[in-house]
């Protein structure tokens, strides 16, 4: 069929869905809701079978539900209406939900069901369950309804006056269930009800004002004599002190007591002030800046792990002859002080005695390059974003560059850019099933670095490189696979994913084949060196970089401002049009 993604934003379910209904053989187009853009004739001008709806702030307008079918994907279980679904899950400490895809018609929320899903919410972030749990269960609802579109006979599932549907046995969730409260329509969840009272609330309610809000709208609070809005939130089992306090840093984050014990909080932002520009999220130490007290720096030994309930970005274990270096740094987006961190972390790794070694977080994002706040939050924004890319380069080298065992780029979630080129550094490359790979630069005005021109055409041809830099979309796991960038994907939830990793780099590193592997490596290397130098590589890309960065009116310092101010485009970008089948 041919299909219209109708979104607010082309975010990360959004992209999710476009790649996922493409590898289902369907032709897929994007279209933008924004601000004074007609949608009944964009629509029109389209001519979808079926018009998707994966993430709307706006209620679809008549003339378009009237004459296509619409289905509107809604992050709750069947009946639950309202536009903070999953930040009252959260909120309230529901530990099962559901996501559930309706029919647009003149209520929010209230159309006939075409499809609902359960899924868990473990206690994580709400946009780490987003692009986790939360995205499973969408994608899995969405597959499920446009199947049924497609075969002409389904009949949706009518919602009563209560908001309760009852849907067929083969679907996931119909009506109330075990551990889940009876949907309900609630209102916007606004700043009153996630305002946190350092003196009154435990630890475990501070998480969950906190985790209900991580990425967006952030916690509005006041620190150091500042309005701030706090993004995530961490627990910590051993520092103490008076509710409200600041006792330490680590890694660019705060670490502020609660009555019952603390929390760590990685990132701040200012709350904007009248007639001023948007603010944007940065490392908490850095947004505080002069503000900040002194402080101790709680910095945590790699080795051996530590065993208390604490926060680090990045981590170091061993099992037998497997290391894992996990790292989860905020966003994906890695600055030069974090690659930096990472780099010496990944030396120290190399140093064990191990045969294999797994790099990549357990849950979330692996990394989506060079951090666009910070080096917009910059004095010279141009030299930071020089700085940065040298240092994740530092770090892509050494991947590359390492003969003396196998290494693993595990991918639990979303990598795009230098993240995804981070990946391809490391022999194999293991996908959890769910994630979604954008392996291109330049709708950031950006050549790209990271040794993208000697990595990718190694795995996936020259040609198939040039045409996934042009197109600039989304790739699914199972695309990632048959295209060449991915070597194994794992169909597990986000949960599962490192357990299910861990067992296969054990086996992995008992092959008997894996010795000779690591051999041949070095070989390869000295044969590459002698050829073709790495070196030869960074430059040349560097050098296109360089020329970017130095130039002032370069697309890419207007639209790294409008990234990180989070300006809407005034139209839908036009590589978003309909797509071919994969």
């Amino acid at each position: 069929m041919h299909i219209l993604l109708l979104a607010s934003a082309f975010n990360s379910l959004t992209q999710r869905t476009h790649a996922e209904l493409r590898d289902h053989g369907h032709t897929v187009a994007v279209e933008l809701a924004l601000p004074g853009s007609p949608l009944s004739a964009a629509v029109r001008r389209h001519a979808p079978q079926l018009v998707v709806a994966p993430m709307l702030r706006t209620a679809i307008p008549e003339e378009v539900w009237s004459a296509y079918t619409c289905l509107v994907v809604h992050p709750g279980p069947v009946g639950d209406r309202g536009p903070s679904s999953l930040d009252w899950a959260i909120h309230e400490g529901v530990e099962e939900w559901g996501v559930t895809v309706l029919q647009a018609d003149g209520e929010m929320d209230a159309g006939d069901v075409w499809a609902s899903v359960a899924c868990r919410l473990p206690q994580v972030g709400k946009s780490e369950l987003y692009r986790g749990e939360i995205a499973d269960a969408a994608i899995e609802a969405v597959l499920l309804a446009v199947e049924r579109f497609a075969g002409g006979t389904y009949a949706p599932c009518r919602q009563d006056a209560a908001g309760t549907a009852y849907a067929d046995e083969s679907d996931a969730y119909a009506g109330e269930s075990d551990g889940v409260p009876r949907p309900r329509t609630r209102p916007y969840l606004d700043q009153s009800v996630r305002r946190i009272d350092w003196a009154e609330d435990s630890t475990q309610d501070v998480l969950r004002k906190l985790r209900a809000a991580d990425s967006q709208p952030g916690v509005l609070d006041v620190l150091c004599g500042g309005e701030w809005y706090l993004h995530g939130g961490h627990p910590e089992s051993v520092l103490r002190g008076r509710p409200g306090g600041l006792l330490a840093t680590r890694a660019g984050a705060v670490c502020r007591a609660t009555r019952d014990g603390a929390v760590w909080i990685p990132e701040l932002r200012p709350r904007r002030g009248p007639g001023q520009p948007p603010t944007f999220k940065l490392p908490a130490v850095s947004a505080l800046g002069d503000r900040l007290p002194p402080l101790p720096e709680h910095t945590l030994p790699r080795l051996p792990e530590t065993r208390h309930r604490t926060w680090a970005d990045i981590r170091y274990r061993e099992d037998g002859n497997v290391g894992f270096l996990s790292f989860s740094f905020p966003g994906g987006a890695m600055s030069t002080e974090q690659c930096g961190r990472l780099l010496d972390a990944y030396r120290e790794a190399c140093a064990r005695p191990t045969s294999v070694l797994v790099l990549g977080g357990e849950r979330d994002f692996f990394s989506n390059g060079i951090h666009l706040n910070v080096i917009e939050a910059a004095d010279d924004p141009a030299a930071e974003s020089w700085a940065n890319i040298d240092a994740i380069d530092d770090l892509v080298e050494a991947v590359l560059t390492t003969t003396d065992r196998l290494v693993v780029a595990a991918i639990a979630g979303n990598a795009a850019a230098g993240g995804v080129m981070l990946a391809l550094a490391a022999d194999e490359v293991w996908c959890r099933s769910g994630a979604v790979l954008n392996p291109h630069y330049r709708l950031m005005g950006l050549y790209g670095s990271e040794y993208w021109t000697h990595t990718l055409p190694r795995r996936v041809g020259p040609a198939t490189a040039e045409r996934l830099m042009r197109e600039a979309l989304p790739v699914s796991s199972a695309s990632a696979l048959r295209l060449g960038l991915a070597d194994r994907v794992l169909d597990c939830g986000p949960d599962a994913f490192a357990r299910e990793v861990g067992g296969l780099a054990a086996r992995l590193a008992a092959l008997p084949a894996t010795a000779s592997r690591i051999t041949v490596k070095k070989t390869e290397l000295d044969r590459l060196e002698s050829a073709t130098p790495l070196a030869g590589f960074r430059a040349q890309e560097l050098a296109r970089m360089r020329r970017t960065f130095d130039d002032p009116d370069a697309p890419y310092h207007a639209l790294r401002r409008s990234f990180v101010h989070k300006e809407r485009p005034t139209c839908t970008p036009p590589h978003l049009g309909p797509v071919p089948v994969a």
